[in-house]
């Protein structure tokens, strides 16, 4: 497995590794142990949809892998780089990876076009030129074209989220991690959020999505994985663990939710 340090130059990705490896990843927060020894991994170009009860640490399973939270212990590769190697270059690697946050992030005195350009001078160091034609490329993508001139408090939950993944497009990144993007969504805006989700999915984006949305974990997910107590209670096809969960706890979960 390659490293990503301060004095190493990115290497191509290995195709042939796994997009995402995780082996025994223990998070402790003081003496709670929120992970307790995950092992999980997604395929390059695979859909995983991770579902469970609050608390369950999926949550904190998705922010590991970005290093938004910190592993007590363990190992975890992104595009067949260690993460976890003390002298990672942690900005580099976010700039391999889309987020998107349950409630959007966005620069509230930043205009949309502003939102999606930032970050690709200063981290990409694009020029401003470029920037923008990036930025308006991934606006038409998520159907907002037309508000590249407004700001984060003039636009709808859902339009603002749809922001915020042309956004994290807008880096070239090779896969994307979505934290619960529609929880914070009124129903009727949920929908236009998970159709720009589907396409993103059909484009062959390898993807890794903490969510409740049921309809599009089994549309969508290649892989449904359930969680709770900080362990992967069980994993396989989504329609098959939705339809038949052989799990006790995935059972009473599902039984719920559905």
């Amino acid at each position: 497995m390659t490293t990503l340090s301060n004095n190493e130059p990115i290497e191509p990705s290995d195709r042939t590794a796994a997009a995402i490896d995780v082996q025994q990843l223990h998070k402790y927060f003081g003496n709670n142990e929120v992970l307790k020894g995950i092992d999980f991994h997604v395929a390059p170009r695979e859909v995983v949809c991770v579902i469970g009860p609050s608390g369950s640490g999926k949550s904190t399973l998705l922010r590991c892998v970005n290093l938004l939270e910190t592993p007590t212990s363990g190992k975890i590769f992104v595009e067949g780089i260690e993460v976890t190697d003390p002298d990672v270059d942690v900005d580099r690697l976010r700039s391999r990876i889309g987020m998107v946050f349950q409630q959007f992030n966005l620069f509230p005195h930043m205009s949309v076009l502003r939102n999606l350009t930032i970050a690709q001078t200063k981290v990409r160091k694009r020029s401003k030129d470029e920037s923008i034609e990036v930025a308006r490329r991934n606006l038409e993508k998520v159907g907002l074209a037309e508000k590249e001139d407004a700001f984060p408090a003039h636009l709808s939950g859902g339009q603002m989220q749809r922001v915020a993944i042309a956004r994290a497009l807008s880096m070239d990144p090779e896969l994307m991690l979505f934290d619960e993007p529609t929880s914070a969504l009124d129903p009727e805006l949920v929908g236009d959020v998970l159709s720009v989700m589907k396409d993103l999915a059909s484009d062959g984006m390898t993807m890794m999505v903490v969510t409740h949305e049921m309809g599009f974990a089994r549309e969508v997910g290649d892989k449904l994985v359930f969680m709770d107590g900080g362990v992967i209670v069980e994993s396989g096809d989504p329609a098959e663990v939705l339809a038949n969960p052989q799990h006790d706890r995935t059972q009473s979960f599902l039984s719920k939710v559905l």
